[in-house]
């Protein structure tokens, strides 16, 4: 018999970025790990609960490019009988561009299908995330870097999906930094220039209450800084507003607990609500781990207590 009650991380391995796709009773979460394992890149567990997980390997084959070094931020979506794999490779934090991969099965194997879906003049494109509308339209949400304005950095855009392969190619402006919080780096130097840096990144976009919330994750991923927050919108390609109040308002720091929870995904729970998928550090710094904590809906807006340490009940359908 299970236990009642879970407490994070719920997985012990290095497993950032984690999005999780529901198949029936079944749940799959994919995730950057580092080092990579050796073969086959992202890893991807199974679950029925949310809370045991199980590995089930490499899920996708390697790129045969010299450029394809680092593999980030991978996502599935389940389109007219194929899995489609979004992700992004390059070398470290440069150069980085926005590729697909297919399987015919959530588990893998997925391979590269050759095409690069962002513009070809973006040199960094990350965290790709494909959310299906109500009539069926797909879009894709991702980050790139932007130069002008008060606020330079790593931002969020939105582009319509033609098909599973292919974008539009006209991109809308989701957000773009608006705090301190949002800092990366001071006079960090990008493309030639010194820049305050800032960063947007990991969008996730539900549509609950006839509205359209993205999530995202903002300033440095190594510190203390970085944490998830939100904005609304009447319709998918926005415009986009954020709550008043400082940031990041979903998930922060709970300093010697859990160290810059962030980069969600959102899943539907086996008792029916809503739940946050995240990474958060360990108070070492040794790895950044998956979480999960329940996700409340509000009239002021989307609502958890995490990040959880405690332990929390698991969240079975009723009768179980």
């Amino acid at each position: 018999m299970l236990a009642a009650t879970y407490t994070n991380p719920v997985y012990d391995g290095y497993f950032a970025d984690p999005f999780v796709l529901r198949i029936g009773a079944d749940y799959y979460s994919y995730g950057t790990r580092i080092p990579p394992l050796p073969g086959r890149v992202f890893e991807v567990l199974h679950s029925v609960d949310l809370v045991h997980w199980t590995s089930l390997g490499g899920v996708l084959e390697r790129v045969d490019l010299p450029t394809a070094v680092d593999y980030w931020a991978p996502e599935v979506a389940f389109i007219d009988g194929r899995y489609f794999l979004y992700y992004s490779t390059g070398v470290e934090d440069r150069f980085h561009q926005i590729r697909v991969a297919v399987g015919d099965r959530p588990e893998g194997p997925f391979r590269d299908a050759g095409r690069i879906l962002t513009p070809d003049d973006d040199p960094f494109t990350i965290d790709a995330h494909p959310f299906r509308d109500d009539d069926g339209q797909w879009y894709l949400y991702y980050a790139r870097d932007f130069l002008d304005g008060d606020r330079p950095g790593t931002a969020l855009v939105v582009d319509r999906m033609s098909d599973p392969m292919t974008l539009a190619g006209e991109h809308r402006t989701v957000l773009r930094a608006s705090a301190d919080w949002q800092i990366f780096q001071r006079q960090r130097a990008m493309y030639g220039g010194v820049y305050d840096w800032h960063t947007l990144e990991g969008p996730f976009v539900v549509k609950r209450h006839g509205r359209y919330w993205c999530f995202f994750s903002g300033g440095c991923w190594t510190d203390e800084s970085y944490g998830l927050s939100y904005a609304v919108a009447d319709g998918p390609l926005g415009p986009f507003v954020e709550p008043e109040g400082g940031g990041p308002n979903v998930l922060r720091s709970v300093p010697g607990r859990a160290v810059g929870p962030g980069h969600a995904s959102i899943t539907v729970a086996p008792d029916g609500t809503d739940h946050l998928v995240y990474h958060a550090w360990d108070p070492g710094l040794t790895a950044r781990r998956m979480c999960i904590d329940t996700l409340e809906w509000t009239p002021d807006g989307p609502r958890t207590a995490g990040p959880t340490w405690t332990p929390q009940p698991i969240p079975l359908p009723t009768g179980r």
